[in-house]
């Protein structure tokens, strides 16, 4: 009777020192999750606008569907009638990529003198803000950011409009002088990148 007893009571000690174990690990599991959580935000926030929309290929395909619907837009595209499209495009691209933390350098020229004499009204200056978010929705860009990025680009509308209206479609001004447009081997280049700092080569190296 003894040693059956004492087997129970030896059996009983194991069970619970398992059932011990299993919460224990099950708390350690339930930690590393939770701590993960935060880590996983931490990370998200620390990743740069360009990264978070895509890089580089989505920030083209964005500019290629926005100057698509912004050439289309009757409210607007009278604008454009003398811009060179290519270089335009390549610019926009070099212009979201830099502003929005990627590794690009804007080569265009300032806006002001960009829009000198285009006399951009609020209202195309709005109707182009449009454009621009229905290519950035056709691209199912997330809210946090497409405001982020909105946030931005905002600041540039004093630097864009010259008549405080709200009219569209008006036509583009004859002392306008557009930009000239690039040769083919400057678009064959692609957006303009900026250059790695020593310290930089050396980590990608390692």
């Amino acid at each position: 009777m003894q040693k059956i007893f004492k087997l129970a009571v030896a059996t009983c000690l194991l069970a619970a020192l398992a059932a011990v174990a299993q919460a224990q690990v099950a708390k350690q599991g339930n930690d590393v999750l939770s701590s993960e959580k935060p880590k996983a935000s931490r990370e998200i926030a620390q990743r740069s606008l360009y990264e978070r929309l895509g890089g580089a290929e989505a920030l083209k395909a964005v500019v290629d569907e926005f100057v698509g619907r912004a050439t289309a837009d009757t409210r607007i595209n009278a604008k454009f009638a003398r811009s060179d499209i290519p270089r335009l495009k390549l610019h926009l691209v070099e212009q979201l990529c830099a502003a929005t933390g990627g590794p690009c350098e804007y080569t265009g020229r300032d806006m002001t003198k960009t829009h000198k004499n285009m006399k951009v009204t609020v209202g195309e200056f709005d109707a182009l803000v449009e454009d621009l978010v229905a290519a950035l929705d056709k691209f199912s860009v997330a809210s946090p950011e497409k405001n982020e990025l909105l946030g931005i680009l905002g600041p540039l509308k004093s630097q864009i409009v010259e008549v405080t209206s709200d009219a569209t479609g008006t036509p583009l001004p004859s002392n306008f002088k557009p930009a000239p447009g690039l040769s083919a081997s400057q678009l064959a280049a692609g957006p303009k990148m900026k250059k790695m700092k020593s310290t930089e080569k050396k980590k990608g190296k390692m």
